[in-house]
């Protein structure tokens, strides 16, 4: 079995894998990083997304080598050391971004890689870049609204209340 060696969260690590692990199972099952969620296993849904190298990743259309000396963030390594959630966490919180959760971390992380790509993404914008993530709960316009929050942005002068 190949060995893979990465940085997740900040934290070295080195696996055995076999080769036809996914990324998502490995940090699912071999690191215990529950909270990167497998939703569909066809990659429509989103729940499994992750940042690798600091691009937002389906982790369960990504073999576990294929990860072989990058670096992973997974929705746990978001929050600080204290537990202080991070700023588009809080903005989730706060706007009411969350129902079941199950959608959250896979959201979460997308946002995230939007506003690195676009600090002050309009509506639309916010819209188009989550068509790769589904949520059941929501309906979308409280997800929208808590990204446009921690955006910075003034949420009723952007959104259509």
């Amino acid at each position: 079995m190949p060995t893979v060696t990465m940085v997740v969260n900040g934290q070295p690590v080195s696996k055995h894998v076999e080769a036809r692990t996914l990324l998502v199972d490995l940090l699912r099952n071999d690191l215990s990083l529950t909270g990167t969620h497998v939703g569909c296993d066809t990659s429509q849904c989103g729940a499994c997304v992750v940042h690798v190298n600091g691009d937002a990743v389906k982790a369960c259309t990504m073999f576990a080598f294929e990860a072989e000396g990058t670096e992973v963030a997974t929705i746990e390594g978001q929050a600080a050391d204290d537990g202080t959630l991070s700023n588009i966490q809080q903005a989730f919180q706060d706007h009411h971004g969350l129902q079941c959760g199950f959608c959250t971390p896979g959201m979460i992380m997308s946002a995230s890689a939007l506003l690195k790509d676009n600090p002050h993404p309009s509506e639309d914008e916010i819209r188009a870049y989550l068509e790769g993530n589904i949520c059941r709960c929501t309906g979308y316009h409280n997800i929208v609204k808590a990204i446009i929050a921690a955006s910075g942005q003034d949420v009723a002068a952007v959104t259509a209340e």
